[in-house]
């Protein structure tokens, strides 16, 4: 992977950012939402949950037609994707700067895995809540395939949101619920560190 930092700052530029249709209550609270799925949940609920302007992060499955326990979704037979559901004020950080976070901190040339978590649920995809989220995801992600970012092309899935199904709840805050635990001092803990060396000014 080459500077994508600089490749950001350079793509995004001139890209405005994008306005929800949220719920009543969103609305009222001046916040927004992103759904965004690149590999394991507690990987993207850990970093997400630490940029300023970042509300709450909620783990969840999308993408599937019916809802289904974490034991369903691992088999990868039931087309969700393991998400977190973002919720953010667009005053202080654009839904731009969520896919640029988004983009930096998992590879989206792998399909269907991340590191060892392999299978559909672990696929890179943008579920997209309005017009304005698709137009803009499927601009950056063609820039950045031009720009070659990658050695690889980008091949995140970028579609329409359908139902949010939460996750159960001992997977909501799970990396600072489980410190200790192997995959979070092996896995998290490391691509957690190295997105706020990266991020330091976005950090709450």
């Amino acid at each position: 992977m080459k500077n994508l930092t600089l490749i950001f700052c350079m793509l995004l530029a001139g890209f405005v950012n994008a306005n929800n249709d949220m719920s009543e209550k969103v609305q009222n609270e001046n916040m927004e939402i992103a759904t965004l799925g690149a590999g394991c949940f507690w990987c993207v609920e850990a970093i997400f949950q630490e940029l300023k302007g970042v509300d709450k992060v909620v783990s969840g499955y999308m993408g599937g037609k019916e809802k289904a326990s974490y034991k369903e979704v691992c088999t990868g037979l039931t087309g969700h994707a393991e998400v977190c559901q973002i919720s953010f004020n667009p005053s202080i950080i654009s839904f731009k700067e969520l896919l640029e976070v988004f983009w930096h901190v998992h590879n989206p040339t792998t399909l269907n895995r991340q590191g060892a978590d392999v299978g559909t649920q672990y696929r890179s995809v943008i579920f997209y809540n309005n017009d304005e989220q698709k137009e803009l995801s499927e601009a950056i992600k063609k820039k950045l395939n031009e720009s070659g970012a990658w050695d690889d092309p980008v091949i995140t899935e970028i579609t329409a949101s359908s139902t949010f199904y939460p996750a159960e709840n001992y997977h909501q805050d799970y990396f600072n619920n489980n410190t200790s635990q192997t995959y979070c001092t092996l896995v998290i803990k490391p691509k957690q560190e190295k997105f706020k060396k990266v991020f330091k000014d976005k950090l709450k």
